[in-house]
């Protein structure tokens, strides 16, 4: 039961300075989101073509219908999260539990090892459609949570870097070990050097049918740790931006065509996040193929991305420094630069004369992991002066519906890198059922991994030209709007 309750008592400081204790603590759900629903983003089209046995066609449409449905749902839960207080923990908080638990139980279900579901596509729909849906309820009240934090945009900077720096621990267990800890647990093992410091292991083939058991367990682990640190969040972050009781009564399902309308600076971010994601989830769709396929080499892959991990884990202490040295553009325009560098050293490593050298794929990942994890972690701090953009434009803080807006073109970007690969795999022949494929399956597989998503990074880089809030213009429009609501609260 959803219940309003009267803001608390006692004056509240929304340009807080935070404590590294909350910082991590918020941090933690990011990584708690990567580890549970990220698996489904990097590993399921994989997951469904070859292990489960349907199409890549059929996997592709999954995907298109699932996105779709959350074109409608995402708008009514952010209006749903608007509108709600509860009665005890708060406006956001509680959904991480409430929801938190059926969505980690759900994303294990899309990998249940069961004979009888194999290659059932209403099941793989059925499964995904729900853990998608609950996820809405997770994803958007969290987004919401971040501007409620602060409205100091240092404090934001600096929440962003420690938040990116934990959500890349999350893709570093997802992207470098979940494929590595499922080769493990896999059946029909070989020992086969995994390319870093001569280590060799013992992997199973995780691209075969009698693989399903080990994604399952290796799920099981994750969704476990992950629940874990949603409950890190709800325990150890503090609400303080909040909307007032009135303008929480007053939040209407129409506010969100409102905010599209009238919100230039969101309307210009949604259209970057749709095509940052986009493109960042074309390679993480296509990454295991490409790696499998085109490269030859599997083995290599959990060391790989372990090199390619280190920029978004120990680099993100030079995210603010770069940004007042370049400025908010130029860091955009810099680091989607650096991506594309990567993409043209990993498209060389695909030549039949370079595919046995792994220094190219350590160096081509690292760049480019380097560029995509900067660009599309940065722009989360732009999300909080964009809802504070439209409560000073519109007089109403609806944050929730932002943020499903924002998650509505991340998802829809999520989906079009799953969607697409999966339909340009279909195109060219592609055939998870055989160990080798075709030229045209390759051909296919590197359009998917390489030009595409350096296409899309110039798009982004002249989208994100037209980007219209200063810092300075921010830190203005924050001062009114505090302004306001002492002159209020004193009447």
């Amino acid at each position: 039961m959803i219940l309003m309750e009267k803001a608390p008592a006692g004056k509240v400081d929304e340009f807080a300075k935070l404590s590294w204790r909350e910082r991590i603590c918020y941090g933690a759900g990011d990584l708690a989101q990567n580890l549970i629903f990220g698996t489904i983003g990097s590993m399921l089209l994989f997951y469904l073509t070859t292990v489960f046995g349907i199409s890549a066609a059929a996997g592709a449409t999954i995907f298109l219908i699932v996105r779709w449905v959350n074109v409608f749902w995402d708008p009514w839960v952010g209006t749903v999260v608007d509108k709600s207080h509860f009665k005890h923990g708060g406006k956001y908080r509680p959904f991480l539990i409430y929801f938190g638990i059926p969505l980690t139980i759900c994303c294990a279900l899309v990998f249940l090892p069961i004979q009888a579901v194999r290659g059932n596509v209403i099941y793989a729909f059925v499964s995904y459609l729900a853990t998608a849906l609950i996820y809405s309820f997770v994803n958007i009240p969290y987004g919401s949570f971040n501007a409620s934090l602060t409205r100091d945009n240092d404090e934001v900077s600096t929440l962003t870097t420690v938040r990116m720096t934990e959500a890349n621990i999350g893709n570093l267990l997802v992207y470098t070990f979940l494929p590595l800890f499922v080769q493990l647990a896999s059946p029909d093992k070989q020992l086969k050097g995994i390319g870093l410091f001569g280590i060799k292991l013992n992997l199973g083939n995780y691209a075969s049918p009698h693989a399903a058991g080990a994604y399952f367990k290796v799920m099981i682990i994750y969704m476990i740790i992950g629940f874990i640190m949603l409950l890190c969040t709800y325990f150890g972050v503090k609400e303080r931006v909040l909307p007032t009781a009135k303008e929480t009564a007053s939040v209407k399902f129409s506010d969100l065509w409102n905010e599209l309308i009238d919100n230039k600076p969101l309307q210009i971010l949604g259209w970057f996040f749709l095509i940052g994601f986009t493109f960042m989830f074309f390679g993480n769709t296509v990454w295991p193929f490409f790696v499998q396929y085109n490269i030859g080499h599997s083995e290599w892959m959990a060391s790989i991305n372990l090199i390619g991990s280190i920029p978004g884990i120990f680099l993100v202490f030079l995210w603010p420094i770069i940004r007042k040295k370049i400025g908010k553009k130029g860091f955009f325009y810099f680091f989607l630069i650096l991506f594309i560098i990567g993409q043209l050293i990993l498209w060389v490593w695909s030549f039949p004369a370079f595919k046995n050298s792994i220094a190219l794929g350590y160096i081509g990942r690292f760049i480019m992991q380097w560029g995509i994890t900067a660009a599309t972690g940065y722009m989360w701090s732009l999300v909080p002066e964009v809802i504070s953009y439209g409560e000073w434009h519109s007089k109403k803080r609806v944050a929730g519906i932002i943020n499903s807006i924002m998650g509505l073109f991340f998802k829809i970007g999520l989906a079009l890198g799953g969607i697409i690969p999966g339909y340009i795999n279909a195109f060219c022949h592609f055939n998870g059922n055989n160990a080798t494929q075709p030229k045209s399956a390759l051909t296919g597989i590197s359009v998917s991994m390489i030009w595409i998503p350096i296409i899309l990074a110039v798009v982004a880089m002249w989208i994100m030209s037209k980007y219209p809030l200063s810092d300075p213009e921010v830190d203005k429009i924050n001062h009114e709007i505090e302004d306001k609501r002492k002159q209020q609260a004193d009447k």
